[in-house]
């Protein structure tokens, strides 16, 4: 906590410098607050207070019941008042007409620092986000009981405006066997790894009708003749997902179901379907997205410029889409329905209550859980704008629409003469916006991970590890290395010069080298150091300590072995830009020998190039 607090100590001057006020009673009221109250006050409680202060940059005034807990002058906290005096008037507590881009940028960012410190909850916490859990699954399994027909009606006439053609074609590739399935890096809940994963030996008999296990479990025909036989589960007998808690933050644990083995597999066969089916297409290009958050980032900028695009975010959003929303979504293709509910979980071991049945359509973990709900919230937005025009969207709406309407997850951007009508529909259909987290009256918009204010980005560096206090610490070293240089680039000097001397102390080669570089090490707007050159190859190089992680030693052999390869085979044929997510940090030549995530992570020391 001592190394926290002096990077908060050095935050603070960069900050103070920044925007010419003193912090120095700030960090002793910092202090004070935190030996009392412990790193909390660091990860739950200030973060509060930047939620306050976001919402009053969205609200445009500061009222009473902001910043509870907090002393005041006038309307204003004490704390950071240095900062917020220049955004808001003291007396009033309005928006000054002129208000400090760097105060702002200053307030959020050393209130949100230590927000998503990658730590593990309490108990009682996990406890909790558990309990959680389970009454989201009893909200949607209420909110299907209520839906009304009409409601089913409308959603499934607009699926079909959006999706027809899209959907019709995927389910010509499922009648005809057009998938290629492949198995995740993940864990699963049969508790295969790396290349065991292709020696499976259970299946299901609802996957049987669209992903025949000797089509898909088997190399060839000669290998299911020669193959022991796979125990075929039913329904009543197939494991159900896990529900597991991983770090997210102190306040809360993010929660995700690890899937069986044989649902995983056939799962991201049906994947690239809906995504590259998504990308290829020009409309729905522009609406959804997979792989770049740029897009959102774009439209939340041009949001706080105009104020025309007002940014969305959902609570416990995945949890919160029905099997139902899903039934609703592909009611007119029958065949791609069935293969899409055959890979899905219909129960999930929960600590703590058991196995319980699952109206959710699935939770994070699930390879088709990111694509669904991205189309059903796109289907409830185009209905609110629906309700709000008055009148059935055509074809051409949506063409007026694109560079206005974008989902990324449950990042939504929408425009704000419809938001209303928008945030209407989302509850209506079961969902929860995040009030705290979504903007559209002021000028604050957030979507993707960056924040803008009336045109400015006022993104903010997190620290998401601890700091390292040993060599063996490999990935806080890494985490730090990483931390030190987005504060460099963030024009945090002093705390950047903090982590130069604290990594330096630690891990002794702390080289200046290109971001491009291997090394662990300084980056630096004036280009890398070299130390020596390579007499092959003329490269410069330096010597550093670089992440070094091998998947374990897991070898395959056999009938196993060949279905590997010709799925790899088939995978890169049908897709130039494929890459073995399975094994990303071994070469093809490799794979057969060592396959899964690795089980640690270590830093070595070498000769590296600097760029």
């Amino acid at each position: 906590m001592k190394s926290h607090l002096l990077l908060l100590r050095y935050i603070l001057i960069d900050l103070s410098m920044w925007c010419c006020t003193s912090t120095n009673l700030d960090l002793e009221k910092i202090k004070d607050r935190v030996e009392h109250e412990g790193l909390s006050f660091l990860t739950i409680t200030l973060p509060q207070f930047g939620k306050d202060f976001e919402s009053c940059l969205d609200q445009g005034r500061v009222c009473s019941t902001d910043f509870a807990g907090y002393a005041k002058t006038g309307c204003l906290p004490k704390m950071f008042s240095g900062f917020t005096s220049n955004v808001f008037d003291v007396k009033s507590g309005t928006m000054l007409d002129n208000p400090s881009i760097e105060c702002i940028h200053a307030v959020r960012q050393v209130c949100n620092l230590f927000s998503k410190v990658n730590l593990p909850c309490s108990d009682a916490r996990v406890g909790k986000a558990l309990k959680g859990y389970i009454e989201c699954e009893q909200q949607v399994r209420a909110s299907d009981a209520t839906r009304s027909d009409s409601q089913r009606d409308a959603f499934r006439d607009m699926s079909v405006l959006l999706y027809g053609s899209l959907f019709t074609s995927i389910d010509r590739m499922v009648y005809n066997g057009e998938m290629i399935p492949k198995h995740g890096p993940g864990a699963t809940a049969d508790k295969l790894k790396g290349n065991r994963k292709f020696a499976q030996q259970q299946w299901t008999e609802r996957l049987e009708d669209y992903f025949p296990h000797g089509e898909y479990l088997f190399s060839s025909w000669r290998h299911f003749l020669d193959a022991e036989p796979i125990d075929l589960l039913e329904p009543g007998s197939e494991l159900p997902s896990k529900v597991i808690t991983v770090p997210k933050t102190l306040k809360t644990p993010r929660i995700i179901a690890i899937e069986s083995t044989c649902r995983q597999y056939t799962q991201q066969a049906l994947l690239p379907l809906f995504v590259n089916g998504i990308e290829e297409n020009y409309l729905l290009s522009h609406f959804i997205g997979f792989s770049d958050q740029t897009p959102n980032q774009d439209l939340a900028l041009q949001g706080s410029k105009d104020g025309s695009l007002a940014t969305l975010d959902l609570s416990e959003a995945s949890d919160r889409v029905s099997n139902l929303h899903v039934e609703d979504l592909l009611w007119f293709t029958p065949t791609l329905f069935g293969a899409v509910q055959s890979c899905r979980a219909l129960t999930a071991d929960v600590p703590g209550y058991g196995v319980i049945p699952l109206s959710k359509f699935a939770s994070m973990g699930s390879a088709l859980c990111f694509p669904m709900e991205a189309m059903t919230f796109l289907v409830v937005i185009f209905l609110g704008i629906q309700r709000e025009l008055n009148r059935p969207l055509t074809r051409q709406d949506l063409h007026r629409l694109v560079g206005s309407v974008r989902v990324y997850g449950d990042d939504i951007i929408v425009p704000v003469d419809f938001v209303h009508s928008v945030v209407h529909e989302l509850e209506a259909y079961g969902f929860k916006v995040n009030g705290g987290k979504s903007f559209w009256t002021g000028r604050f918009r957030e979507s993707c991970g960056k924040e803008y204010y009336d045109g400015h980005d006022v993104s903010v560096v997190k620290v998401r590890c601890n700091f390292p206090t040993q060599l063996t610490d490999a990935p806080e070293i890494i985490g730090t290395a990483a931390l030190r240089n987005q504060l460099y680039f963030a024009g945090l000097w002093h705390s950047a010069d903090f982590l130069d001397h604290y990594m330096s102390k630690l891990v002794k080669l702390w080289p200046v080298v290109a971001e491009t570089s291997q090394a662990i090490g300084r980056h630096s707007v004036l280009g890398y150091q070299a130390e020596r050159e390579c007499p092959n190859l003329q490269r410069p190089l330096v010597k550093a300590y670089c992440e070094s992680s091998k998947p374990p030693r897991d070898n395959l052999d056999g009938y196993g072995a060949l279905l590997k390869c010709l799925l790899r085979l088939e995978s890169r044929n049908a897709d130039p830009h494929w890459t073995d997510i399975l094994n990303p940090l071994v070469s093809d030549d490799k794979h057969l020998e060592r396959s899964g995530r690795p089980s640690a992570v270590n830093i070595k020391q070498r000769w590296v190039c600097a760029y």
